[in-house]
């Protein structure tokens, strides 16, 4: 029975597979709805392995490859969108769009969901982080702080990815010295992790390369087809970029991070998602310039239109508020509904992108401003960022 989750999986990337083996070249839906669950299955089987795999590999590597793994079928799409994009100028809003699209839906949906559980199942109204978060935070910070550079010039460059390399690459360093957590094998990976040690580990690189190889040949019809199925439909193909192929990327860090806090984990399924915020905010940025650049043949600056400015700005904004909701080590339930409530009400006014940027930014200074632990926290997650960065042990504030 444990198996029958892979079996569902393998499934599921069976009609574009045999799609693609034949050579059959489907109409756009019938192309966006097969690729999408494929990429969608590919993602949670991805999840499964790296979840296991961190049974076997040192923790530095660990942190390193399989949180890079983990996120690989957003990295997909969106590079696909760059790739294109050095010729096909339309293309670079879309690769910018689903960029804001991931990280938004990341903190407006997921981090509430996981404090609304931990409240329904244990009627606790906050999650309270390790001590060593202060790494998170304070890269966050600087990653939110410089997203106004790339807006400001109108373009991510290779400057811009060089900047988001050394940020994610010193966050890794810092994170692979801190705390030591027992990794917790949760759901269908269960399946894995029992089977014994040679052949666990066959079953995880064999898992790792299907939904590798699924999601190679998914992700460029995948996204031409959102963008053409839009236009065929008369839906703004910007908003299934930005909002729907996201879902599939994200499902997986989702149910991984929900079946830890419904097992009374709540600490290291938030983490879960702290932790995909700062990849998809540093090397997921910086990965946009320097694909484009490369498609182009040249070095490039990927342009940003009027449109895109105002939606980075917007991201960061909602960024600055989870900063500070979590700068004390703690993330209340109110937090996460004011959260989710000016993520959902800019569903009901897409233009109000300004106005909503606002809210956020009153929002965060009305929590620094009555709230000195996070004020505090804000200065010491820089302390343990560097203690950390020195392999020293981390403190709460």
């Amino acid at each position: 029975m444990r198996w029958i989750p892979y079996v569902v999986a393998v499934g599921t990337t069976t009609p574009w597979l045999a799609q693609v083996a034949m050579g059959s070249h489907p109409d756009a839906i019938a192309t966006a709805v097969m690729t999408g669950f494929a990429i969608l299955a590919a993602a949670f089987m991805l999840g499964w392995a790296c979840e296991v795999a961190e049974m076997d590999v040192p923790p530095a590597l660990a942190v390193s490859v399989l949180a890079l793994v983990a996120v690989l079928p957003e990295y997909a799409v969106d590079a696909t969108f760059a790739w294109k994009a050095a010729h096909d100028p339309e293309q670079a809003a879309y690769a910018i769009a689903n960029m804001t699209g991931g990280n938004r839906l990341l903190l407006g949906i997921g981090w509430t969901v996981l404090v609304g559980l931990a409240f329904l199942r244990f009627k606790s109204r906050e999650i309270v982080l390790p001590a060593d978060m202060g790494t998170e935070i304070s890269v966050l910070i600087v990653a939110t702080l410089y997203a106004i550079v790339p807006v400001t010039r109108g373009s991510l460059t290779l400057v811009d990815t060089a900047v988001y390399l050394v940020l994610y690459v010193s966050y890794l360093i810092a994170a692979s010295r801190g705390e030591e957590h027992e990794g917790e094998v949760v759901g269908p990976a269960i399946a894995m992790a029992e089977l014994p040690t040679m052949w666990r580990r066959a079953a995880v690189l064999l898992c790792l390369f299907f939904a590798g190889a699924v999601i190679f040949v998914s992700a460029e019809p995948f996204a031409e087809s959102l963008v053409h199925t839009g236009k065929e439909l008369g839906v703004d193909e910007f908003f299934l970029v930005q909002w729907v192929a996201p879902l599939a990327s994200e499902s997986p860090e989702f149910v991984v991070a929900i079946l830890m806090v419904l097992r009374g984990n709540s600490e290291q399924g938030l983490r879960t998602l702290v932790s995909s915020k700062v990849n998809q905010w540093t090397l997921l940025v910086g990965t946009l310039a320097a694909v484009y650049s490369i498609s182009s043949g040249h070095a490039a600056a990927l342009p940003i239109d009027n449109r895109q400015r105002e939606e980075i700005l917007l991201t960061a904004a909602q960024s600055v508020f989870a900063i500070a909701a979590i700068a004390d080590l703690r993330f209340a339930l109110w937090q996460g509904a004011v959260l989710t409530g000016l993520f959902l009400l800019q569903f009901a006014l897409p233009t109000a992108h300004f106005e909503f940027g606002l809210a956020y930014i009153a929002c965060s200074i009305g929590i620094l401003a009555f709230d000195k632990a996070s004020r505090d926290g804000v200065l010491s997650s820089f302390r343990t960022f560097f203690r950390m960065l020195r392999g020293q042990k981390a403190s709460r504030h």
